[in-house]
């Protein structure tokens, strides 16, 4: 549906296509009564969850495991001001089942920073929600 300010909403399945072309992305979670918002790396899992692998000492991980939190990843091209934008809100978890820490070691996101012991930590995708804006747009 193309919205009077220009952009246009996208369904799941579109979302979950765009999300798997980028890389990084942003937590938006509460950090002592705050918002916070952290960019990360991250990978789909085949159920549609956001994967995130980071350090066990990492605050990250006990700022949100167990808590509702807000993933967002987007694309801009500034020449053509077009784009998307991505939001998944759900439940985040730490995985701690050892065969599925296993499986995520060998299909999970690469991190970034150099981790001897990793955490992976899911975010559920019950909400998913995003929008197009620009030279982007596809006509439906």
């Amino acid at each position: 549906m193309l919205h009077d300010d220009g952009f246009h909403a996208l369904d799941r399945q579109e979302c979950l296509r765009l999300l798997a072309k980028v890389p990084v992305g942003r937590v938006v979670y509460t950090r002592q009564a705050l918002p916070a918002v952290l960019p990360i790396n991250f990978s789909l899992d085949t159920d549609a969850a956001v994967v995130l692998r980071t350090s066990p000492a990492s605050d990250l991980v006990r700022a949100i495991d167990g808590v509702v939190v807000a993933f967002e990843a987007d694309e801009f091209d500034a020449t053509t001001r077009s784009g998307w934008s991505v939001v998944i809100t759900g439940r985040a978890t730490v995985v701690t089942d050892p065969a599925e820490h296993e499986r995520l070691s060998k299909v999970g996101p690469d991190s970034w920073m150099p981790q001897r012991k990793a955490v992976f930590v899911r975010i559920e995708s019950k909400m998913v929600t995003g929008r197009e804006l620009g030279a982007g747009l596809r006509a439906h």
